[in-house]
């Protein structure tokens, strides 16, 4: 797989996280600050390091569980690892500034 190959994996990664929603906030997870890291290996390994609003999110595994099925639909995506990590704690700080405006806390 080119660099280039890999560069459009990973895009089209953020895309798709783009398309996942909190269901109890109207953002997607990348827009609120969710999504830590996004590691592609040529092999076809998707490896996202995530976390959540908060570790006792009642939809974590929902959330988890989204992010694998929908990931692993991306073409050159051959499997997902879903690491969930609360180091850091998010906060809103992390929150991109289209997410801060739709939630009017911008």
């Amino acid at each position: 797989m080119t660099p280039e190959q890999i560069l459009k994996v990973e895009k089209d990664i953020v895309l798709t996280l783009k398309n996942i929603y909190d269901p109890e906030i109207p953002v997607n997870i990348y827009d609120l600050g969710l999504i830590y890291e996004i590691d592609f290996d040529p092999s076809g390994v998707a490896t996202i390091r995530m976390t959540l609003t908060a570790p006792n999110c009642p939809m974590a595994d929902m959330l988890i569980e989204d992010v694998n099925k929908q990931v692993a639909k991306v073409d050159g995506v051959e499997s997902v690892d879903v690491i969930l990590t609360f180091d850091p704690v998010w906060d809103k700080s992390m929150m991109t500034e289209e997410a801060l405006i739709e939630l009017n806390l911008l």
